[in-house]
């Protein structure tokens, strides 16, 4: 394979295809990026064997088809670092070279045989959903903070998928808060999760939001299966294995009754929140909420750092007063992906019960209080 490409934008397509790359040592051929190059387009290849990546990279000349395995972590480092506004490489199954064409520049790394690289399905089903990129991306940034840690329930570490007729539905939770987005898409070929429960993992979904960042108006098809998924934009595909087990009953914990309903600024509140949470104790986080008529009250005590009292208004307060402690790092997590003039609905029943957070119709956070 030979090829004359754009530095810039191989760095771009590069940096993106090696999110797929695993973190650990599972098959050494694997910490590369397999190229594809033919029929005048350049296909760049990443996976985990859990979660893979086709990219189709834009302003490069092909002068030798082929296919090449490229040492992803070098590469990155060199077309970082180059200067030259074109590079060419050059790669078969035992070197790869990198060379500047207005500088002397030039790199050579050992490459492997490409058939050695595993492959993965190619989309080519008839049965998906379609949902807009900039609807999708908002959706995925809603939700992926709020998937549990490895250490966790399995499937809470990725994000539940339901997609129903023209809805669709992502819910991600720790067992301490949830968070459930919601947009419009366009079935074909009825296509539906009604019966199941798909769980995409959070490197999937983090890969996918990445890839939704060019066009907001690009229709995105998505097709869940039994075991895997697939994701298709208009340069890339991603696939992914689903996790194993079954997602919690979210709907069962949403709370259906409240007495206590009012309208928060979202900035306000937010600074207020990160004011209190200074004097927390880092392994043991509270601050103290005493919600009244027309006042908000945010209290914390250090073990040995101090105390902190933030006071604001309330507005549209409806109901009695009410004490409830929070960990503030769940709230700001939250509050920092909302922008800050989006109107924001807070709805409580007592100090002991869920806190429900509603932006707008399609988007709802529940929090644990702490005891």
């Amino acid at each position: 394979m030979k090829a004359t490409c754009q530095r810039e934008g191989l760095l771009a397509a590069c940096q993106l295809t090696s999110a797929a790359i695993p973190s650990k040592d599972v098959k050494p051929i694997l910490k590369n990026i397999k190229a594809v190059a033919a029929d005048g387009r350049c296909t760049l290849i990443a996976t985990d064997l859990e979660v893979g990546i086709r990219l189709d990279v834009q302003g490069l000349t092909i002068e030798e088809p082929g296919e090449a395995i490229l040492p992803a972590a070098k590469l990155i480092d060199i077309l970082r670092e180059a200067r030259d506004t074109q590079l060419v490489i050059e790669a078969d199954s035992s070197a790869c070279t990198v060379r500047g064409t207005t500088s002397p520049l030039e790199f050579e790394m050992p490459s492997e045989d490409a058939g050695q690289f595993p492959d993965f399905p190619i989309f080519e089903e008839t049965k998906y959903h379609e949902i807009s990129a900039g609807a999708l991306r908002e959706m995925i940034k809603r939700t992926v903070f709020a998937t549990a840690d490895e250490t966790a329930r399995y499937t809470m570490t990725g994000v539940c998928w339901e997609l129903e007729g023209d809805q669709a539905r992502l819910v991600a939770t720790d067992g301490r808060r949830l968070a459930l987005a919601e947009g419009v898409a366009t079935a074909t070929g009825g296509h539906t999760t009604q019966g199941t429960s798909p769980v995409v993992s959070r490197k999937a979904m983090s890969l996918l939001e990445r890839n939704l960042q060019d066009d907001p108006e690009e229709m995105v098809k998505i097709c869940l299966r039994r075991d895997d998924a697939f994701f298709r934009t208009g340069r890339a595909v991603i696939y992914c294995r689903l996790l194993e087990g079954r997602f919690p009953d979210w709907r069962g914990v949403i709370p259906k009754k409240h007495g206590v309903q009012m309208t928060l600024n979202i900035a306000s509140f937010q600074a207020a929140v990160r004011q209190s949470a200074i004097m927390t104790d880092k392994d043991g986080k509270r601050v103290t909420f005493k919600f009244t008529k027309d006042r908000l009250t945010l209290q914390a005590q250090g073990s040995t750092a101090g105390r902190s009292k933030v006071e604001m208004p309330l507005d549209d307060y409806t109901g009695n007063p009410v004490d409830i402690n929070f960990n503030p790092d769940y709230l700001i997590e939250f509050l920092k992906i909302l922008p800050a003039d989006a109107p924001l609905e807070l709805r409580l029943t007592d100090g002991g019960k869920p806190a429900l957070f509603k932006c707008g119709e399609q988007y709802s956070y529940l929090v644990m209080p702490l005891t």
